[in-house]
């Protein structure tokens, strides 16, 4: 019976271990897009990108592992579907990060507006909350910080939407060139979309709490 109890633990932490690996791969693309952006040379911007989808790919290969445990498991500590959706929207913050590193080549980005560091930061910013929030998720049934990662979360999601506003009027009464505009226009697209995809994280998180309650 021991022994039985001890399987099951360890099958149970899986889940929430691997939430937290493909955040902290998530949170590796973020660091290195910020590094992308930071020091930009046009030169190296294939080889940074491919870096990047690099990590998008093991973030993939973390998922598929959770899946595969999902299909054989018995019992899973919540429901399937939770499992899946919420592995699914981690990793779509990776796959999000390693859009804007495609879509900074295929607009052959030259130079960086100052809205996309004010960007990068904020994602790295968001991983890291989203890691520590992940990191308290198994506890989720009596953890008093879990709601303060969601606000925060929230909180930096709101941010984005801000900087995407103002840096969206700023591109249109600013640049010249028209095909900056369209190209930046589009980029700063994907760095709100890549905001509202970790705040879709904490959405999870919170309704799997209520439904657990």
């Amino acid at each position: 019976m021991a022994n039985e109890k001890k399987t099951r633990a360890k099958k149970e932490d899986f889940y929430f271990s691997n939430f937290c690996d493909v955040a902290a791969i998530s949170r590796e693309a973020a660091v290195l897009l910020k590094e992308l952006f930071e020091n930009f040379d046009p030169t190296t911007l294939p080889e940074k990108k491919a870096e990047i989808h690099a990590i998008e790919n093991r973030g993939d290969a973390k998922k598929h592992e959770m899946i595969a445990e999902l299909v054989r498991a018995f019992i899973t500590p919540i429901e399937r579907e939770d499992i899946l959706g919420l592995s699914q929207n981690i990793d779509d913050v990776t796959d999000a990060i390693d859009d804007i590193a495609v879509h900074t080549y295929i607009n052959c980005i030259t130079a960086i507006r100052p809205e996309a560091l004010d960007f990068a930061d904020l994602l790295v910013r968001a991983c890291d909350e989203m890691c520590e929030m992940l990191a308290e998720f198994k506890n989720f049934k009596k953890s008093k910080t879990l709601a303060d990662y969601m606000r925060r979360i929230n909180d930096l999601e709101e941010e984005g939407d801000r900087i995407y506003v103002d840096a969206t009027r700023r591109l249109f009464a600013e640049e010249k060139d028209p095909i900056a505009v369209i190209a930046w226009h589009e980029l700063f697209g994907y760095f709100e979309k890549c905001c509202d995809t970790i705040e879709h994280v904490a959405d999870i998180v919170e309704s799997i709490i209520i439904a657990n309650s």
